[in-house]
């Protein structure tokens, strides 16, 4: 027989010598262990869980920010080499300089006609050509077309021009890029004469585009002459002829400086050595109109002006070393004036030099210090600013890619630099701020990020968005709350538990109705409904509420055996041939209530009042969004109600009060934490919501909260546009941009709820 005594699993013997089902101290202490086990795993596997989920959500601010930083990193100009300018002798003048788009060829033109092709790299020339010039001329007068065109016109002494363009022919042999450089004269081989009497042309302006060449002149004693040169080709002989119209300009006060034309020949400007510039309006060349002038400075000259990408905007540079923007905006009578836009960072010296970025509406800028300076628009910002040289700066050429600058001095040295420069359009102002884009008669909140030319000046202002964003949550909640809420509460407190049960499960399963179906019913059913039947939508709003009114005090006022028929807690169930047969009747008189009251179109009612009506608005959305909201909100609001301890109601309805006063008293007071967070909860489902606001509402970008209008949303537009713009982008940013807006505004929302909610806890825990 085995001793008990020595057995290491022996079990605690009962009185009278029956063994103890309770188990021995040894397995108590392993029980113990293997809880304490249980409990450390637990409370560290969850501590672990939740740092994962925080670092997680951190990993999602890290990321949008590594993605958004760049837009707000400062731009840097890097000189990489030195040299002569390539072409120009001592006895010459560099009069333009230019970079093709891969960075390997830059070109100088000289005043003798002299156009040199040479390599970046180090400036070994590749090749030359010879502008015509006429014999015994002198080249008095040399200008550009637009930004990177190209295009360079010479006037002479004697009233004649030359035209010439730069073409580049791109081949890779052997798998290498190579490029062969030309120069094409488009308006012949010789000479044009532009002024028959012969006179020397002093101020030259050109501008080439698909509808034809114009240049304007001023001649030596001040006049204006302008001429259109249109390229005819004989279809059968092949014959190319040129067609030309010269017309005089209206005379002003002042000597002419430069002259300006714009791409759709609408506009012509020039700069006078009095600090004005004139604006003439050249649309109709038999009827050109003088439309007046602006003062620029009062304290110098004009001394340079250029177009920017797109020739609408103009930088006007002084002798004071001022830079300001201005560009045509149309007037009430139709008619367009030239109006002072914004002012840029002022410089130390003269402005000797402004050239403009090739595909978006920034520009660089030299002075006679030796500083360079590089300035946006849209953003309104200056970029960048430093001293480049000791002398001044004569020109500047930037690449069509924006990623490298040749800067030249006063003594023809050539710099080539490096050029870090990504996204000079995004600045806080330009996303937050109003900002007078081009065309636009004032300043507006616009987002517009893209069109079919570069010479579009993007808008990616972010107002419009944010605030279609509360919008759509605005209505929607308006719409979901109070029914939500309402809901809940009658279903939690009033409602008989058989009831309760199928209504609470058939609500909560609402929410795994895709919110793709919701919106494509809302866009292509609900929209169209309410659009021809907006007198029934009003009739509802009005009537049915008042309805139930009435039928709970008619319900009330009947004898109560006719109320006892229906077991307590049922009594809304009553209601629902009442909602049906209101709705039934809203829905039949909407069309008589439309001729008696409005003319017979409700909506073109709203139209002669001032009111917009879009099919696809607010309304659609706030409803379609808000079947998707109330199912959050009531199921936590429900559970909230519901948890209120039954002492709490019971000793108020043990006092007297009724199960009203219960509910108003008690019950909402003490699950009021419950519920605002629902309602915060149901308001963070509408924020991001995407499918339904993308498909039921006109996806337009405005800055209004009418109801009978459309929005945007930060979540739609990110849907819509991330998939079309290109990776690294100013657009691809702000996209990320607005994604971290999206997220920070959720998370500042549900942080400011949870801080509600504890605080309304603590208020009301002594309940």
């Amino acid at each position: 027989m085995n001793d008990i005594s020595q057995s290491p699993q022996r079990r605690q013997i009962a009185p009278g010598g029956q063994r103890s089902l309770l188990p021995s101290p040894e397995q108590r202490e392993r029980l113990r262990k293997r809880r304490a086990f249980k409990d450390h795993l637990s409370r560290y596997g969850i501590g672990i869980a939740g740092i994962g989920v925080v670092a997680a959500l951190a990993m999602i601010f890290v990321y949008l920010f590594s993605e958004v930083a760049p837009l707000f990193r400062s731009a840097t100009v890097d000189p990489q080499a030195s040299y002569s300018v390539p072409g120009v002798d001592a006895d010459d003048e560099l009069v333009h300089l230019s970079l093709e788009r891969y960075n390997q060829l830059g070109t100088s033109f000289s005043q003798l006609g002299n156009v040199t092709f040479f390599e970046t790299e180090d400036g070994a020339i590749r090749t030359q050509f010879e502008l015509p010039i006429p014999e015994q001329a002198t080249t008095t007068a040399v200008a550009t077309a637009v930004a990177n065109a190209n295009a360079v016109a010479y006037g002479f002494d004697n009233g004649q021009v030359s035209l010439g363009v730069l073409e580049y022919e791109l081949s890779y042999p052997d798998n290498l890029r190579h490029i062969e450089p030309d120069l094409a004269l488009p308006l012949g081989d010789e000479p044009i004469t532009l002024d028959e009497a012969g006179r020397a042309i002093e101020v030259l302006g050109v501008q080439v585009s698909d509808r034809g060449t114009y240049i304007a002149a001023a001649t030596e004693d001040g006049e204006l002459l302008l001429a259109s040169f249109q390229r005819r080709e004989n279809l059968m002989t092949g014959e190319v002829s040129i067609e030309q119209d010269t017309v005089t300009l209206p005379a002003f006060d002042g000597e002419p400086r430069q002259i300006l034309i714009d791409g759709r020949f609408r506009h012509l400007y020039v700069g006078d050595d009095g600090g004005r510039i004139h604006h003439y309006d050249i649309g109709n060349l038999d009827n050109v109109d003088y439309l007046g002038a602006v003062q620029v400075t009062d304290q110098g000259q004009v001394t340079r002006m250029a177009y920017l990408n797109g020739t609408v905007s103009i930088i006007a540079g002084t002798s004071d070393g001022q830079v300001r923007q201005y560009f045509p905006v149309r007037q009430s009578g139709g008619q367009h004036s030239l109006e002072h836009i914004r002012d840029f960072a002022r410089y130390q010296g003269a402005i000797t030099h402004i050239e403009p970025e090739y595909n978006r509406h920034g520009f660089l800028v030299g002075d006679d210090q030796g500083y360079l300076g590089i300035h946006h628009t849209t953003a309104g910002q200056d970029v960048f600013q430093a001293r480049m040289t000791e002398g001044p700066l004569s020109r500047i050429a930037v690449s069509p890619v924006n990623t490298m600058a040749l800067i030249v001095d006063d003594q023809r040295q050539l710099q080539r630099a490096e050029v870090a420069n990504r996204h000079p359009d995004i600045s806080l102002s330009s996303l937050w701020g109003k900002v007078w884009y081009e065309g636009r008669s004032e300043p507006r909140y616009i987002w517009q990020s893209t069109a079919s030319t570069d010479a579009f000046e993007p808008k990616m202002s972010l107002m419009p968005l944010t605030v279609g964003t509360l919008k759509a949550a605005f209505y929607a909640m308006l719409f979901a709350t109070p029914l939500a809420l309402m809901g809940a509460v009658y279903t939690a407190y009033f409602m008989t538990p058989k009831l309760r049960g199928k209504v609470k499960p058939t609500i909560e399963i609402m929410e795994a109705l895709p919110t793709v179906i919701l919106g494509f019913l809302a866009g292509l059913w609900l929209a169209p409904f309410i659009e021809g039947s907006l007198p029934a939508v009003f009739s509802v709003l009005l009537l049915m509420p008042l309805a139930m009114l009435a039928f709970a005090y008619a319900w009330s006022r009947l004898p109560e055996g006719i109320r006892r028929l229906a077991p307590e807690g049922w009594e809304a169930a009553l209601l629902v041939p009442v909602i049906l047969l209101v709705g039934w009747f809203c829905v039949a008189m909407s069309p008589h209530l439309e001729i008696w009251l409005f003319d017979g179109n409700m909506r073109q009612w709203l139209t002669d009042i001032g009111i917009v009506y879009d099919q696809r608005n607010a309304l659609v959305v706030g409803i379609a969004m808000g079947f998707a909201v109330i199912p959050t909100i009531f199921s936590i609001a429900e559970d909230a109600v519901f948890n209120v301890p039954r002492h709490l109601t019971q000793g108020s309805l043990a006092l007297g009060a009724t199960r009203w006063q219960t509910v108003l008293g008690v019950v909402l007071p003490t699950a009021s934490p419950g519920m605002f967070s629902a309602v915060m909860m149901g308001f963070g489902r509408a924020v991001g919501e995407t499918m339904i606001v993308l498909m039921a509402t006109g996806n337009s970008p405005i800055m209004n909260f009418n109801i009978f209008e459309g929005m945007r949303t930060l979540s739609a537009n990110i849907a819509v546009e991330l998939t079309e713009t290109a990776v690294g982008s100013s657009h691809f940013r702000v996209l990320f941009l607005a994604a971290l807006v999206l997220l920070a505004m959720t998370f500042v929302v549900n942080t400011l709820a949870e801080i509600i909610r504890q605080r309304l806890r603590k208020r009301y825990s002594s309940l």
